[in-house]
């Protein structure tokens, strides 16, 4: 038998566009840890963003299986003609991303976003678009463009499935990527034209800070503004850079920062740094399970694969 930290282990990290019913998220959760050799990790849900983050991990096999059956849960239950939140979106399952954690590439994932989105076409008959590492079109490769171009009038051709959205679900981007940090800082009013300027001056795209992508929204259930950022290579940008750069440019702008918040999990590299650092990123409700190692056991993946 072979020892379980040889065993190659892919996370997903599936984004869902479903915020506030709770029994709808519970049950797309409960669906995917009902797989063989899957553990969910985590999961989080915001009403603003009216969006959800599951977490999970398992052999590679096994993670497919389970990503193409939450897109069935979501397609039985989420109807996206009713949907409204500031968070951009395509689909009732947005997008659903394969990580490498252990023994296997990057490249191995994008086969298995290529296996799974033909599976989820021919399944469910939503239209794919594949992303990032398993981008066949290079303008694809940044999930920015796919939504733009999902988004827009004609609809265009995707790498699986008709040219033409799901009447309920949409579209769902599939791809392979490395560790994605995906958090939010938020201002200490409901500034948004502020949260709209930090986010523009720091995200890459602008010509800002590497690996960061970057948005201002304004939260109504809070009334505070935020930058959303997905953090594409933490260890080219760590969070405690982001911070500091938000920092001096909401100073800049006469606004206060005010705290942070994790969607879904973090390395321990991430926080390490910030600490040697000196930088308190004022993340709200941290415990040690938000750390990635913490929630990886490799003997309890192992017995659920056996």
């Amino acid at each position: 038998m072979p020892e379980p930290n040889s065993l190659p282990l892919v996370e997903c990290v599936a984004n869902f566009s479903e915020g506030r019913d709770v029994r709808t998220i519970e049950a797309i959760a409960s669906a995917v840890a009902a797989v063989p050799g899957v553990s969910v990790l985590d999961w989080s849900a915001d009403a603003d963003h009216h969006r959800s983050v599951i977490t999970f991990a398992g052999r590679p096999e096994a993670i497919g299986e389970a990503a193409v059956v939450a897109v069935g849960e979501t397609v039985a239950r989420i109807d996206l003609t009713r949907h409204t939140g500031v968070h951009p979106r395509i689909g009732a399952a947005d997008v659903v991303p394969f990580v490498p954690l252990r023994n296997i590439t990057l490249v191995e994932c994008a086969w298995l976003a290529n296996a799974v989105g033909a599976e989820i076409w021919n399944r469910f008959s939503v239209p794919v678009f594949l992303y990032d590492a398993a981008a066949q079109i290079e303008s694809r490769r940044n999930l920015a463009h796919v939504r733009k171009a999902a988004g827009s009038l004609p609809f265009p051709v995707p790498d699986f499935g008709h040219a033409a959205p799901h009447p309920t679900a949409g579209a769902v981007a599939v791809g392979a990527r490395k560790i994605l940090i995906a958090w939010n800082v938020f201002l200490a009013d409901g500034n948004v034209a502020a949260a709209k300027e930090i986010a523009r001056r720091i995200r890459h795209a602008s010509g800002g800070l590497a690996c960061v992508r970057a948005l201002g929204l304004y939260l109504p259930e809070r009334g505070q503004a935020q930058v959303s950022m997905n953090l594409t290579d933490f260890t080219v940008t760590p969070p405690h850079v982001v911070w500091e750069a938000i920092g001096r440019v909401a100073a800049e702008l006469g606004v206060e920062v005010a705290t942070s918040e994790l969607i879904g999990l973090i390395p321990q590299a991430a926080l390490a740094a910030a600490a040697a650092s000196g930088v308190d990123l004022r993340i709200e409700h941290f415990s040690p399970e938000r750390i990635l190692e913490n929630r990886l056991d490799p003997i309890a993946m192992q017995k659920r694969s056996e």
